[in-house]
C-alpha cells in the first residue's frame, strides 16, 4: 500500500487525510501551524515537521494550500520544500486552485527532478470532503493518474481526466468562474426583488420550481434566504479564484462576464465579508 504524505490542513487536506486514514493508507502529514494534526495523530497520522520530511517518507505527496505563494513554498522551499524529499518514483499530486502559470512552472522543476506530477484541484466542500464525494479533475499522463486512483477514489466519487499537465488547473477555474457568476446574478437579482417590495423567501421557492434555475443555485438561494453565512467556500477564496481565472484570460472583452463577477467579490472584500461564505454575497444587496 502506499504511503501518502497531505500538506497543507485547511478545511479540505484535513477531511482528505482523514478519509485515507480511514482507508487504511499510512498518512504522513504537515501544516504550518501542528495544532490542526493533533486529531490525526492520536488516529494514526504521523507528523513530519517539513514538507521535505513528509514527501521522503511517502510514494505520493498531496499538497492542498490556498494559493500559488503557499503552494510555492511547500513545494520549492530551498530548505523545506517538498520538492527535494521527492524520489525519481514519488508522484507529486496539486489539489490546490492554482494559476496555470505556476503549475506549469511546477510540472518542470518536478520533472527535472526525476518525479510525476498531477495537478488534480477538486470540486466540492467540506461535507463532500467529509463524505468522500470530492470530484476530482486531474491534468496529467494517464499512466500515473492509473498509480494513484484508488488512492483519488477513498476521497472522492469521481475523478476527470481532463488532459495534459495544467488542464485540470484550467478546468476548475472555470467550473469555479460559472459557479460564482450565477451566485452573483442571484445575489443581484434577490436584492432587485427586495427592493421591489417582495419577500426573498418566498421568490427563493418561487424561483427553485423553475426550470432555469440550477442545482446549485437552488441550494445557494436557500442559503441566502435563511441568512447562512458560515463559510464553506469563503469569499477571499472565491475572489482569489476569479483573479487567478482572470489573469490567466488577461483581456476583459474576452470574457466580459467573468471580470463583472471579480469586480462584485472585489466588493465583498472591501465589505469586510472575506470570512464568511460566498452566499453572504447577497448582503452587497440587502
Amino acid at each position: 500500500m502506499k504511503r501518502i504524505a497531505i500538506l497543507g490542513f485547511g478545511a479540505m487536506g484535513s477531511r482528505v487525510a482523514s478519509r485515507l486514514l480511514e482507508a487504511g493508507y499510512p498518512v504522513t502529514v504537515f501544516n504550518r501551524t501542528p495544532e490542526r494534526a493533533r486529531n490525526l495523530i492520536s488516529n494514526g497520522a504521523i507528523w513530519a515537521n517539513t514538507p521535505r520530511q513528509a514527501a521522503a517518507q511517502s510514494d505520493v505527496t498531496i499538497s492542498m494550500v490556498t494559493d500559488d505563494e503557499a503552494s510555492r513554498e511547500v513545494w520549492l522551499d530551498r530548505n523545506t520544500g517538498a520538492l527535494t524529499g521527492l524520489t525519481q518514483h514519488s508522484i507529486a499530486i496539486e489539489s490546490s486552485t492554482l494559476t496555470p502559470e505556476w503549475i506549469k512552472q511546477l510540472h518542470k522543476e518536478v520533472s527535472i527532478h526525476g518525479a510525476s506530477l498531477l495537478d488534480a484541484p477538486v470540486a466540492g466542500s467540506r461535507p463532500q470532503a467529509d463524505a468522500g464525494q470530492l470530484i476530482y479533475f486531474v491534468g496529467g499522463e494517464e499512466d500515473v493518474l492509473n498509480q494513484v486512483k484508488k488512492i483519488l477514489a477513498a476521497t472522492g466519487s469521481n475523478i476527470l481526466h481532463t488532459g495534459p499537465t495544467g488542464s485540470g488547473t484550467r478546468f476548475k477555474l472555470a467550473v469555479n468562474a460559472l459557479f460564482g457568476i450565477q451566485t452573483a446574478a442571484l445575489g443581484e437579482m434577490l436584492g432587485f426583488l427586495k427592493d421591489q417590495g417582495m419577500e426573498v423567501n418566498r421568490c427563493v421557492e418561487w424561483l427553485n420550481a423553475l426550470p432555469t434555475t440550477s442545482p446549485a443555485m437552488k441550494a445557494m438561494g436557500q442559503l441566502m434566504a435563511a441568512q447562512q453565512f458560515a463559510p464553506l467556500f469563503p469569499l477571499h477564496l472565491v475572489e482569489k479564484d476569479f483573479r487567478y481565472f482572470c489573469s490567466t484570460v488577461k483581456n476583459p472583452g474576452y470574457s466580459p462576464m467573468a471580470f463583472a463577477a471579480w469586480d462584485v467579490y472585489q466588493r465583498t472584500i472591501e465589505q469586510q465579508l472575506g470570512e464568511e461564505n460566498i452566499s453572504a454575497l447577497i448582503r452587497l444587496y440587502t
